[in-house]
């Protein structure tokens, strides 16, 4: 039978936390109940340097059930850090990752664990639509899928990250080092077989949400700018064109002056052009200043996270 373990990234979560855990538990109980996973099968909650009471619940649920466990970050590193850190740290045949406020089914799990056993060692969970989300966010995560897709990123449409990865591609997931984690994008390239778990996403059952507008807006940059260079190469095809467009309209200027004696006078001919060039210049400025952050970043090599304590 296999060995599921189960990990819960959590930050800020009490209010949510117990009824995740009564329900995980549930769960995990009938799995081995009817056979489908070992009795030494667990519960992982990762504590990503919550400032409320998640880690003294996680102390408590882990001191009247043996079946759950508790890893301690030194600090908030980021979710994927923790999704990385319980990946690395936890023992088991599979592991399945899972948002702490359960908007992801988590009987979605039957299927995944049916699916491995069929020899996938990847399954992801993708959610059938998105009408628990608002008309915005359902807006910009599709738009955002559809950028990825056309920038040439391979990654699984509506898929976040809940899904299943056997001990053969976590050890494998393992060989990537780069700091700046982008786990939607990472785990497809690993190349192992793999299948699809659609499922039904519920609203959030306490607590509130932990990414906020500017959160999404910097996790869309990571997924971007990790595994794409489309925007540096758009730099230089549109500073090609704006030199074109430049070039040509100084030859235009001289015909005017030279042959047609034509002035142009005013400010309007002169600043237009100069405030579109500087703006252009500023912006591919910071593109640029974006990768060579990341590099930056990578160049230090400093650990991702850092456990503090286990239970």
């Amino acid at each position: 039978m296999t060995r599921l373990a189960i990990i819960v990234p959590c930050y800020n979560e009490e209010a949510v936390l117990p009824e995740t855990a009564r329900r995980l538990l549930a769960l995990l109980a009938d799995l081995q109940a009817q056979g489908e996973v070992s009795d030494d099968s667990a519960l992982y909650f990762v504590n990503d340097g919550s400032r409320d009471r998640t880690w003294p619940l996680i102390e408590e649920l882990a001191a009247t059930n043996p079946q759950v466990h508790g890893i301690k970050l030194s600090r908030n590193c980021g979710h994927q850090n923790a999704l990385l850190a319980g990946l690395f740290t936890v023992p088991g045949d599979a592991v399945i990752s899972i948002d702490a406020d359960l908007q992801d089914d988590p009987e979605a799990m039957r299927a995944m664990l049916a699916a491995h056993r069929g020899g996938a060692d990847v399954v992801y969970g993708v959610r059938r639509r998105r009408t628990t989300d608002t008309f915005f966010k359902r807006f910009s995560a599709e738009g955002y899928y559809w950028l990825l897709a056309r920038l040439g990123v391979e990654i699984v449409f509506n898929h976040a990250d809940y899904r299943l990865l056997s001990r053969r591609a976590i050890d494998v997931l393992r060989q990537y080092r780069e700091r700046n984690i982008f786990l939607r994008g990472i785990i497809p390239k690993l190349g192992f077989d793999s299948a699809i778990v659609h499922y039904d996403r519920s609203a959030r059952l306490a607590g509130e949400t932990k990414y906020p507008l500017k959160k999404m807006v910097a996790f869309a940059l990571e997924g971007v700018t990790s595994f794409s260079v489309a925007p540096l190469r758009a730099i230089m095809w549109f500073g090609l064109c704006v030199s074109v467009l430049s070039f040509a309209g100084g030859l235009w200027t001289l015909w005017e002056r030279l042959v047609n004696n034509v002035g142009v006078p005013g400010w309007a001919s002169t600043l237009v052009p100069m405030f579109f060039l500087g703006g252009i210049q500023l912006l591919s400025l910071g593109v640029i200043g974006e990768y060579v952050a990341k590099i930056y970043m990578e160049s230090k090599a400093r650990p991702r996270y850092i456990i503090d304590r286990e239970i």
